[in-house]
């Protein structure tokens, strides 16, 4: 195989001079010469195709396909086979909005319905057109908060998924922002805190340990110290659940792998974002809005542009400026497959299994239960 030269010996002689070295030697001088390798890597030869794959068959076979019970964050849910084909489609395989977006009317449409549909499952006003995962979307509602409070201080519960506290802890760390986590009381969040100076509260819906928390009163306790009620919410169970918007949420954010990702070594996943219309400046990505051409026409198009970090800059509420299409895309399919009546059925079948399983599991003895507390499709033992 021949190495890849993207540029001539004239372009590298240029380049070098133009910031004052006369080689790529020079170039590199600052790494040490102990981890340098001077001498061609010792590789085994190219294998034709045949061969590729008979060795990779091979090593695919010694899998074992288990039942994958881990749950908190990562479900193993039904894929319908009418989502990888489509989404593997080559008018649809990015992971990107479009950068001549008016162009891409049909990608541009789709995450328009995502958006939609993450709008009707939170109860919120305005959702964005999706961030990396659902901790990257939960550490971004936090400088949403502080950015609209102009507050330095965010309330977390502990019954959060801890790796999601992990990621929001690193975005404030360098951001100064002061992180208090909030006891856990029989597995759910104390009631017992303080939220003056707070510019948000975040909190689990179901929690880290799958329970369902009643959380009527935590909006109202946060907003009247001038601060933003938070939620992480399982997009599956908002089918069934009572959406957060009816429990006082500002601002709701979540993963959406629950909605037909299949699980893949820990990715890819999708995050989504929804707020309410007060929010709409302050959420963080892009945005998709239904217009009409000159001519009347539907269109769709990236809209509120201008909140976001490639025109304001330092002054954005966030850096991101991409997103997870494909895996929105993904979403976005089950979802219309689905419909409001096969969503309910899943969380059914999600309740019953789960319930059973639990019985099953408690009737060896060998277990007893941690939280007895109302759940749809995970528990702790």
């Amino acid at each position: 195989m021949f190495k890849y030269l993207p540029h001539t010996k004239e372009d590298i002689k240029e380049m070098l001079a133009k910031i004052g070295v006369t080689s790529l030697d020079d170039l590199f001088k600052d790494v040490p010469k102990s981890i340098v390798e001077n001498s061609d890597y010792d590789l085994e030869l190219a294998k034709s195709e045949h061969q590729l794959i008979k060795e990779m068959t091979q090593l695919a076979n010694k899998n074992k396909t288990l039942k994958v019970f881990r749950g908190a964050g990562s479900y193993d849910h039904h894929t319908p086979a009418i989502i990888p084909y489509l989404t593997s489609r080559g008018e649809f395989l990015t992971s990107y909005t479009p950068y001549q977006p008016e162009v891409s009317q049909g990608t541009l449409q789709y995450i328009f319905e995502f958006q939609s549909y993450i709008c009707e499952l939170t109860g919120m006003d305005v959702s964005n057109a999706s961030v990396y995962d659902g901790s990257t979307a939960a550490a971004e509602a936090m400088l949403m908060a502080t950015s609209q409070t102009r507050r330095k201080k965010i309330l977390i519960s502990k019954t959060v998924n801890p790796q999601t506290i992990e990621v929001i802890k690193t975005y404030a760390h360098f951001r100064d922002i002061e992180v208090v986590e909030i006891a856990s009381i029989d597995g759910e969040t104390s009631k017992d805190f303080a939220t003056e100076e707070a510019a948000g509260l975040i909190v689990e819906y179901p929690n880290y340990y799958g329970i369902i928390e009643d959380y009527h009163n935590f909006g109202e306790k946060i907003h009247n110290s001038g601060g933003l009620f938070i939620m992480i919410a399982d997009p599956q169970s908002l089918a069934v659940l009572k959406s957060p918007r009816a429990l006082g949420a500002d601002i709701v954010v979540g993963d959406g792998q629950s909605l037909g990702i299949p699980l893949q070594f820990g990715g890819p996943y999708v995050g989504f974002m929804a707020a309410t219309k007060a929010l709409t400046r302050r959420i963080p990505g892009r945005i998709c809005g239904m217009t009409q051409d000159v001519d009347g026409k539907r269109g769709f198009v990236l809209t509120l542009q201008a909140r976001e970090q490639h025109i304001r800059r330092e002054k954005a509420t966030s850096n991101i400026c991409s997103n997870q299409s494909l895996m929105a895309l993904w979403v976005t399919i089950y979802l219309s497959i689905m419909g409001k009546d096969g969503m309910e059925k899943i969380n059914e079948a999600c309740y019953n299994n789960a319930t059973y399983l639990k019985e099953q599991l408690l009737a060896t003895n060998l277990f007893k239960v941690v939280y007895n507390k109302p759940f749809i499709k995970e528990f702790v033992l």
